[in-house]
């Protein structure tokens, strides 16, 4: 019996959702949770923890040569006192006896071990100035280095990769070419992140590869590995080639989606191993797993009372959607995506599409519990512009609306929406396509008990996407004040 039965009812007019928004939302906003004490502690330890790993963690490997090497040479001195004590010991007494009689002679005093002594004193106060003055040269010099562009690029990339290793630890969850979007600016701040993906694609390519080889479909990871590439451009390049029409049976694969589906079948179909191999290669900044490695599909519950099943189905038929649900309803979810949101300092939800790349990983058993339980601040980044068949004329609020009423957590509490508008030329291509601006309604998110983050958003280019960069620089902002 299909999940739908009986659900009918649920469908309503836009007209209608937006008269009840705070209806809606007030199951979900009575979970929302007041910090406790404990909690509140919990988060302070959290912090100091975190604060001493960032101190620690930039030079981690230099000291580690470092203080190798001090031990060595401590090892050394006691090896060679216990190989040549007696003649070492007798040798040294005649230095001492020689320049205690120096010193008498200089100093006019029968006795020469004050001025021995002092002497000694001066001597160590010389070579620790000279210690501490060459461990600042040093770590000053390997700066300026590598501030320096195109001048020893080893030592630049090396110190870069210590900073970035020192960033929070971010979980980004979504899809498609906005959670790619997000990525490409996040990775720019951090190394630790982890990058959960839906994997409800049936169409293009990833659909073809599922339905021949049955594995998970790879298209919007092999963005995810893209954005988070270190390695040359030529390389990510190579990985999103699409072969043209024409191609006989490689026509419409991205190299990336076949070098993937190699990967897993030279693993035995072991998809995590897959992903690790395509990481190593493209030298990636972070990682990206599955919200879940089991094969599923999207059932969708639509405004006239029908059901379809099949994201490319859904996406076209060009009706309004009322839930989304998954179709096993109980895929097992990836344990490191479960381990990675409780550790996380920062969850990004989105952008992305509502019902096709976010809501999906966020009905996957155990995420949105994992995500109501982390004390990470977490964040809903909103739209730019609506999408034709999917979130046509909706707000900002009533995105976050249909995100709620498919979620049964409260899964964020600040909502990042843009306030810049685009040119009017290219609000009118848009609007050709049947995708408009999204409102920026940011009272009546405050109203449903969210906390709107407004600002400029959004790319100066010929399309009207996110800007990777200004949103990341945001999320850290925000991070860094709580």
């Amino acid at each position: 019996m299909p999940p739908f039965s009986g659900l009918s009812e649920v469908s309503a007019s836009a007209t209608k959702l937006k008269d009840s928004l705070p209806h809606l939302l007030a199951p979900f906003l009575s979970r929302r949770s007041v910090p406790s004490s404990e909690s509140s502690s919990r988060m302070i330890a959290k912090k100091k923890t975190r604060r001493l790993q960032n101190w620690l963690l930039p030079t981690a490997d230099l000291f580690r040569y470092v203080l190798l090497a001090a031990g060595g040479f401590l090892v050394l001195l006691l090896g060679i006192h216990m190989s040549f004590q007696y003649v070492l010991q007798a040798l040294f007494n005649n230095v001492g006896v020689t320049w205690d009689n120096i010193a008498s002679q200089i100093s006019g005093q029968p006795d020469g071990r004050q001025v021995t002594h002092f002497v000694g004193g001066i001597l160590m106060a010389i070579g620790g100035y000279s210690v501490w003055r060459g461990t600042r040269g040093f770590f000053r010099r390997l700066g300026s280095v590598a501030a320096t562009p195109g001048k020893n690029a080893l030592v630049s990339g090396y110190l870069k990769r210590q900073q970035l290793a020192r960033g929070p630890r971010i979980v980004a969850i979504g899809g498609g070419t906005g959670l790619s979007t997000l990525l490409r600016g996040l990775k720019q701040y951090s190394s630790n992140i982890t990058a959960i993906v839906t994997v409800t694609d049936d169409g293009g390519s990833s659909g073809r590869l599922t339905q021949e080889m049955g594995i998970i479909p790879p298209g919007d990871l092999r963005n995810c590995l893209v954005a988070l590439a270190d390695a040359e451009k030529r390389m990510t390049d190579l990985f999103q080639y699409r072969f043209s029409a024409g191609t006989g049976a490689l026509s419409g694969h991205s190299i990336g989606n076949l070098l993937l589906a190699g990967f897993v079948e030279q693993a035995g179909g072991d998809f995590d191993e897959a992903l690790q191999l395509a990481s190593e290669v493209l030298a990636i900044r972070g990682r990206v797993i599955p919200s879940t490695t089991d094969n599923v599909t999207l059932r969708a519950l639509m405004e006239d009372g029908s059901t379809l099943e099949g994201e490319t189905t859904i996406v076209e038929s060009h009706l309004k959607i009322q839930r989304i649900y998954l179709n096993p309803a109980h895929p097992r979810p990836h344990e490191s995506a479960i381990e990675a949101i409780r550790e996380a300092d920062l969850i990004c939800i989105g952008p992305g599409s509502v019902y096709t790349s976010i809501v999906p990983n966020l009905l996957v058993p155990g995420i949105a519990e994992a995500i109501l339980e982390s004390d990470a601040l977490k964040a809903y980044i909103c739209n730019v512009m609506t999408q034709a068949g999917e979130s046509d004329k909706l707000t900002a609020a009533e995105h976050v609306v249909a995100l709620q009423a498919n979620v049964p957590n409260r899964v964020f509490d600040y909502v990042l929406i843009n306030t810049a508008t685009p040119h009017i030329d290219l609000v009118e291509k848009y609007q050709a396509s049947n995708q408009e601006l999204v409102i920026p309604d940011a009272d009546r998110i405050k109203q449903m008990g969210y906390r709107p983050v407004p600002g400029n958003f959004m790319s100066e280019s010929d399309y009207v996407r996110h800007d990777p960069m200004r949103i990341a620089a945001r999320l850290i902002d925000l991070l860094k004040k709580i």
